[in-house]
């Protein structure tokens, strides 16, 4: 009996701690192999006149210090002005945003620009689905009208809006993502942990578009769809960028990263401001799980092998840990040298490293490979606490945002 349980203990070890390898190693290296020698989207639109039109986005709380900024990289678009319309919305901003985004539209006597100021709070995906409505009223809904959905923090460059509605000439394409890059980093805090996280995230996302098309989810910073595939965001759904992107997929068309339709956001500093972000967007990103759990299939090809690989066992991780952490120190018990020497390694990767790491920061000393340890296992503990936050039920997709970094 007591050999059975020591057999089921080290398959649970064994199983969490491949699982946790197979998502953050394995899988990026089966996708660098696959991807190899594959081209992106070879059907492009390349002429002006042959453009869609597009419908951009945005909503906005309390974003008076990056918002001007933002609008002049709308008005720096290099797009045909008609066609393309601007819709911002104010989540019931309480600082200077409101009055910026009026006067710098008036100023500037900008007919594409629709600004509606909402009078009540209802979060991100309230006020994009109102504009989404006001968007159809104008171009109607259909597969040559595409939405540029994007956040004020995410500066685009000129051709960015060209470089995503470009591809839709290839009927196949519901969804393109942007290719995202942090500005602002420092030694301090965890700002170049974050950067090497969202770039390897591009490199992934960008290898599962040119593999299969069935890229997971873009960031949500700044991404096109066409407009027929938008459907409304549920009231209190956290993760708006992630729902839309599974909805292309299950709708049959395909979700693509495009490398040349640059943004720039600047990167977090703060662990705590993280921390709280990340943790909203795991039980947003269960409640997708349990919305979208039938594209798990083996039926359904490249997007289970992606939603699995990429995704799903990566939420699972904090389980994994807990799991592997449990059966190794039970298994320690009977005195077993090797599963004693794995128990301190993991006590020393799980607690030590992230405890001397925050010690050594209080004493303005930055170690890059400790703070990525500790970044790590910050992410996971954010996991389990979003996870528990799905559990208790999420009535209201309404928040307060992350700090701005200076």
């Amino acid at each position: 009996m007591e050999e059975i349980s020591n057999i089921f203990l080290l398959f649970i070890f064994g199983a969490s701690v491949f699982s946790l390898v197979y998502s953050y190693f394995i899988f990026p290296f089966i996708l660098k192999l696959l991807s190899k020698n594959k081209k992106t989207n070879q059907i492009i639109h390349q002429e002006e006149n042959e453009l869609p039109n597009v419908s951009v986005l945005m909503s906005l709380f309390n974003e008076e210090k990056i918002i001007e900024e933002k609008i002049k990289s709308f008005f720096l678009q290099k797009y045909p002005k008609n066609k393309i319309d601007f819709y911002i919305g104010s989540d019931n901003s309480s600082d200077n945003t409101n009055s910026i985004v009026s006067d710098f539209v008036n100023k500037n006597k900008l007919s594409n620009f629709h600004f509606i100021p909402f009078l009540n709070r209802q979060g991100k995906p309230g006020v994009i689905n109102q504009l989404a409505e006001k968007a159809i009223i104008k171009n109607k809904k259909g597969s040559e009208h595409i939405f540029v959905i994007t956040d004020a923090s995410v500066i685009l460059s000129q051709s960015t809006i060209f470089h995503l509605a470009k591809h839709f000439k290839n009927e196949k394409i519901g969804l393109v993502d942007s290719n995202m890059m942090h500005t602002g980093m420092k030694k301090e805090g965890i700002s170049k942990s974050e950067d090497i996280y969202i770039s390897r995230e591009v490199q992934l996302k960008h290898q599962e578009s040119i593999i299969s098309g069935k890229m997971m989810g873009p960031f949500g910073g700044c991404y096109a769809l066409r407009s027929d595939l938008f459907i409304p965001v549920p009231e209190n759904y956290l993760v708006d960028d992630f729902f839309l992107a599974m909805n292309v997929l299950d709708q049959g068309k395909n979700a693509i990263n495009e490398l040349e339709a640059i943004c720039k956001e600047s990167v977090s500093h703060h662990i705590k401001e993280e921390y709280r972000r990340k943790s909203r967007i795991s039980a947003g990103n269960f409640q997708n799980l349990s919305t979208y759990k039938h594209l798990l299939l083996p039926s359904k090809g490249y997007i289970a092998f992606n939603f699995l690989s990429h995704k799903a066992l990566r939420w699972l991780g904090p389980f994994f840990i807990l799991f592997s952490f449990t059966a190794n120190v039970i298994l320690s018990l009977d005195g077993n040298l090797f599963y004693i020497i794995l128990l301190v390694f993991q006590v020393v990767l799980i607690m030590i490293i992230p405890i001397f790491d925050l010690i050594l920061q209080s004493f303005n000393i930055n170690i890059g490979l400790f703070r990525s340890i500790r970044y790590f296992f910050m992410m996971n503990i954010a996991l389990l606490q979003g996870f528990i936050n799905y559990l208790k039920g999420i009535k209201s997709n309404v928040w307060q945002p992350t700090q701005r970094p200076d």
